[in-house]
């Protein structure tokens, strides 16, 4: 356990949510002598799936709010198993006939690791270790948020209450905060469906090679072609070959109330028919796969209001085609936690929002319409790229790089002068956009179909397989 700082600051926030974003924010508050509880809905701190990626981006976050975080990483990571390819992140190659298996595009990210990936819950371990037992509160799923005079009051579904100064919610996809931030009765509340599931599953390294051969097992793979895309690459140390096999939907709608479903391994075989050999071989080894829709949050106004804030894929959750979902939440736990232990008054939590909404905003919303993109790019979707080949090694040689080769602590220097400035620097308030949003938003949440407002509040509880998410 870290030797944190004593807590000092004269008030107080409450994390509602210890997935990943939540214990790397609560991370950093406790190093910026800000006092923290988090709430968590569960009964332990846990994540569904079996990894994700990390790229240089996240992990300079990482090392800015506290190295033992980036420690714990390496410790757990999965990087491409032979040399040369240390610095790959994938190779991207023909899915589908007549060019089955043949090279399109090598993406590397220059002077790193290319592919970094860890166990879910392995890495939410490390991140468990550095949070003190009395900071953490489980059994506590968010039922209401209700700011009175200086405290946010919190209600949660088992009767009880608790206060703070301030609440920030990184409860995820299905986020509660977000609905109570924006209404219940708003489109913006509630995730949206892309268009595309996945089928996710995990094979063992051994059968893998010996099926694939060496380089195409251990190494990231990206496979591409019609409405379809399929990637492996290694986790659990190399000892597993991570597999997500992606589909457009027909049309486009997704009715179910459950997000994952089981899955009939014909259903599968019918959506790669006409796919080379490599896809297929890969597809007979996935035993158990089950479909997961594939969600992500449309753009909003704001990222807070009053004293009420939203972290992560509560604020703006993604999809996985640009690896970077995590990352993302990680890097705004650094830069919030970062603004608020620069203050020195709970009258100054809003100006904090204010300043971590405007720095954080454009960057993560961008986020979510490229990576939808990456997708249809992916799936020779795109406008303007479709199979075009020379087209597409462009998009990849351009895509990543405004991910990967960012300056957080550029960021951080720009948030305190916006916070500094005054409301007029940002150009935000969180009333205000919020307000004017539920009012435009009336109308068309009335006549919302049906099959796309969900009952969010619902868990799917998948503790038994092991996917990767991100």
């Amino acid at each position: 356990m870290p030797e944190y700082v004593a807590p000092t600051k004269p008030f107080d926030i409450a994390i509602v949510g210890g997935g990943i974003g939540g214990l790397a924010f609560a991370v950093g508050l406790l190093h910026q002598g800000v006092p923290v509880k988090v709430y968590e809905s569960t009964k332990a701190f846990m994540e569904v799936g079996a990894g994700l990626g990390l790229s240089p981006n996240s992990q300079r976050a990482m090392k800015l709010i506290d190295p033992a975080i980036y420690e714990g990483f390496l410790r757990r990571r999965s990087i491409n198993g032979w040399d040369s390819k240390k610095e790959v992140w994938f190779d991207f190659r023909h899915g589908m006939h007549p060019r089955a298996g043949e090279l399109i595009h090598t993406v590397k990210r220059r002077g790193s690791v290319g592919h970094s990936t860890c166990h879910r819950a392995h890495f939410l371990d490390e991140l468990a270790h550095l949070i003190p037992a009395e900071v953490a509160h489980f059994g506590k799923r968010l039922a209401d948020l209700e700011e009175k005079e200086d405290r946010v009051v919190m209600t949660f579904r088992d009767g009880t209450t608790a206060e703070a100064s301030a609440v920030v919610c990184c409860d995820g996809v299905k986020s509660r905060g977000r609905q109570i931030l924006f209404g219940e009765k708003n489109p913006i509340s509630y995730a949206q469906f892309t268009g595309k599931y996945a089928y996710r599953g995990l094979i063992p390294m051994d059968q893998a090679v010996d099926l694939l051969g060496d380089e195409l097992a251990r190494n990231g793979q990206m496979y591409l072609g019609e409405h379809g895309h399929l990637l492996t690459f290694p986790i659990q140390e190399g000892q597993k070959m991570n597999v997500v096999a992606f589909r457009s939907k027909a049309n486009g709608k997704w009715k179910s109330e459950q997000w994952v479903l089981p899955m009939q391994k014909e259903d599968m075989y019918t959506d790669f028919e006409g796919w080379g050999p490599t896809v297929q071989k890969i597809i007979s080894l996935m035993q158990k796969p089950d479909i997961w829709a594939l969600f992500d949050h449309a753009s909003v106004p704001t990222y807070y209001r009053g004293r009420i804030c939203l972290l992560g894929d509560a604020a703006h959750a993604t999809t996985p085609h640009q690896g970077a979902g995590a990352g993302m939440a990680i890097e705004d736990a650094f830069l919030l936690s970062n603004l608020l232990g620069s203050i020195d008054s709970a009258a100054e939590l809003e100006d904090a929002f204010r300043a971590y909404d405007a720095v954080r905003r454009p960057r993560t919303q961008k986020l979510v319409e490229s990576s939808r993109e990456a997708g249809r790019m992916y799936e020779f979707e795109l406008e303007d790229v479709w199979d075009d080949i020379e087209k597409i090694k462009g998009q990849l040689d351009e895509r990543m790089w405004w991910i990967w080769d960012h300056d957080l602590e550029k960021d951080l220097e720009d948030a305190k002068k916006i916070m500094r400035a005054g409301p007029a620097a940002s150009g935000t308030g969180g009333d205000e956009s919020t307000e004017s949003s539920e009012s435009d938003e009336t109308q068309a949440t009335e006549d919302e179909d049906e099959d796309v407002l969900l009952d969010l509040d619902e868990v799917v509880k998948m503790e038994k397989l092991e996917i990767i998410e991100e």
